[in-house]
């Protein structure tokens, strides 16, 4: 029995360790650039004793409030079958309140603008937090100034090259390397905490109280710099699917959090000491002869932060794409036995050219600073309001638990966020352009395609009166024909095609519908929907898991109810590929419809995306008006 518990407790603490190294790397290099945006960013504050104090006691409540009691203890038990994020999110909530006309609509717009706000923040992440790092070389020596830029570029583009390659042989050393680096902040924070013991003071919530009361307008705009030390909080949620929420919790707990809290208590007693070390605290902790192994760990640090967000970027938009929010994209797998290993081209490199614009455009980490917040605070905004959903209609907490909870956040948030929005002159601007240039892309995709599946419905024939006419007249050859179609009823525009211009019909002809559901994984064994629907017609509905790669020959292969079983050498795949044509037909704006139509060109076709045998599929096309 002890031997079967302690199996259990290495268990926990191997995933905890794997969760430090891939969960905690944008919140753990925060460090390296929250407490000097503050002193010396777009609204710097005197270096004395009351702003240091005032400053880490909100730090401190931040990470109290923010990750430990709103992440840690209530979001991370909202798990959709393990899986976590907004998207997540909203499919749980759907799934589980029946969440239809009165909160559907308002509930899909939440979640689709913290995926489209989350790609912002993928974006600034990786510049932001490379450049601080390799900053820290001009505490080295003075005239590395101009090797910054070069470098960063340099460190970017290996870091999004090496993507194609996985990341499983290399993510094994993430956990390690992030636990000496998680070390080093505490040993670097008691080193100084002894010097100046009376910093600790600083927990005392009434600094932060009398900080706001004093400086009103001072504190409401050092907000907006305190909020660094809690980007990558989103993280935790988002990536619960790899660990599990109890190894997330304890690394926390017990290990990153204590790690934080000590270092930024460290950058505070180096600050009452040096009021000039506010330049760049984090570097100047350290002794000179130790500042260039220091500016390289910290820089291993923000590559391990960075890969962190680009999986959570490639995860997100696996679940878009599933869920129907996106077209289809090439999406490879790195890895033979882990699912979770993907990775999307056109969205590597999409990002690797928006990374490296932001560093040549912004030029150094104080001016990116202002950029980052606003997608943080925003999403963090828009998980409260889902969660209040939640938390009523699937927990059935009282309304009094729900209002307490959702005030104190909703005030929490919304504070931090504006505080933000005082930034948008000086870069807050470039996520909410992301945002929002996504947010169309995302909600014209959703739409286009309910007008599509809509068109396509009002002329779709009864399949039962076409089998009768069709069936006893058209000549029938030998094999199975499968037509590919979206919709579960009425004839695909595939089959009529075939039967008006090749004038046959196959032994087994099998309608295949693909559905996504809005659980993470779909049970295997309950896969498949079959209906018989006479002389030799079937009706099958294959579910998948929006995280789950739909791959239908290998389905079809453990298929046994209609008949003999599928050998892909007698298999035909039919696909109908529709040629949109805009008009002014009621439905979407006409340059959205324009945007539809270029989307569908481009997206990744059928027979890539469900692994169909290139030289068995035969694609007819037909034009719609939407």
């Amino acid at each position: 029995m002890p031997h079967g518990h302690s199996h259990a407790r290495d268990g926990l603490a191997k995933l905890a360790l794997g969760a430090v190294g891939v969960v905690y790397g944008d919140i753990g290099t925060s460090p390296l650039y929250a407490m000097k945006e503050v002193f010396v960013g777009h609204h710097p504050l005197a270096v004395d004793q009351p702003h240091i104090f005032g400053v880490v006691s909100l730090i401190f409540w931040s990470l109290v409030l923010i990750v430990t009691v709103k992440y840690v203890m209530v979001i991370m038990r909202a798990d959709n079958n393990g899986e976590g994020g907004s998207l997540a999110l909203l499919a749980l909530i759907q799934r589980r309140s029946g969440a239809g006309k009165r909160w559907g609509p308002s509930l899909v717009i939440l979640g689709v603008l913290a995926a489209a706000l989350f790609f912002g923040d993928c974006m600034i992440t990786p510049a932001i937090s490379v450049l601080s790092a390799v900053e820290g070389l001009a505490t080295v020596q003075d005239g590395f100034d101009s090797f910054v830029i070069p470098i960063a570029v340099a460190i970017i583009i290996g870091l999004f090259w090496l993507q194609s390659v996985g990341t499983a042989r290399v993510g094994k050393l993430f956990g390690p390397i992030m636990a000496l680096y998680f070390i080093v902040l505490s040993v670097l924070g008691v080193m100084h905490i002894l010097d100046r013991p009376d910093i600790l003071l600083a927990l005392d919530p009434r600094w932060a109280v009398r900080f706001a009361a004093n400086d009103g307008m001072l504190a409401f705009l050092a907000l907006g710099s305190v909020v660094l030390a809690v980007t990558g909080a989103e993280a935790l949620y988002a990536d619960m699917g790899h660990f599990g929420r109890k190894p997330i919790a304890y690394a926390w707990l017990w290990f990153v959090f204590p790690a934080l809290m000590l270092n930024y208590l460290g950058q505070g007693a180096l600050l009452l000491g040096d009021p000039g070390a506010a330049r760049n605290p984090f570097f100047l902790m350290a002794d000179e002869s130790l500042r260039l192994p220091l500016v390289i760990l910290a820089t291993m640090a923000t590559v391990i932060a960075s890969q962190a967000v680009i999986t959570g970027a490639y995860s997100v938009v696996q679940q878009g794409v599933q869920l129907g929010l996106m077209p289809r994209l090439r999406i490879e797998h790195t890895s033979a036995s882990e699912a979770g290993q993907i990775y999307i081209p056109s969205v590597n490199w999409a990002l690797l050219a928006m990374v490296l614009l932001l560093i040549f455009g912004f030029g150094e980490s104080s001016n990116l600073a202002a950029a980052y917040g606003i997608a943080v605070t925003g999403t963090m905004f828009i998980s409260t309001c889902m969660v209040a959903v939640l938390i009523h209609r699937v927990w059935h907490w009282p309304v009094w638990g729900t209002v307490a909870f959702t005030a104190i956040f909703l005030i929490i948030d919304g504070l931090y966020f504006a505080s933000n929005m005082t930034k948008i002159p000086d870069g807050g601007w470039f996520p909410l352009l992301v945002a929002l240039v996504v947010f169309v892309l995302l909600t014209t995709w959703a739409t286009g395609r309910k007008l599509m599946i809509e068109r396509m419905r009002e002329g779709a024939m009864p399949i039962k009166v076409f089998i009768n006419s069709a069936a006893g007249s058209a000549t029938r050859v030998p094999g199975t024909a499968v037509f590919m179609t979206s919709s579960p009823e009425g004839v695909p525009h595939a089959l009529l095609h075939n039967l008006k211009h090749n004038r046959v019909l196959h032994e087994r002809v099998i309608l295949l519908t693909v559905k996504v559901t809005n659980m993470p994984y779909w049970p295997v064994d309950d896969r498949f929907q079959h209906e018989d629907l006479a002389q030799g017609f079937h009706r099958v509905v294959l579910r998948y898991g929006f995280m789950e790669a739909p791959d239908v020959p290998a389905a079809l292969k453990v298929f046994h109810e209609c008949g003999a079983e599928f050998r892909m050498m007698d298999t035909s795949f039919f696909l109908s590929r529709q040629t949109l044509l805009a008009s002014e037909r009621p439905g979407m704006a006409l340059w959205r419809e324009k945007l539809f139509a270029w989307m569908l060109r481009n997206a990744e076709s059928a027979m890539e995306f469900f692994k169909l045998p290139t030289n068995r599929v035969v694609e007819l096309g037909s034009q719609i008006e939407i």
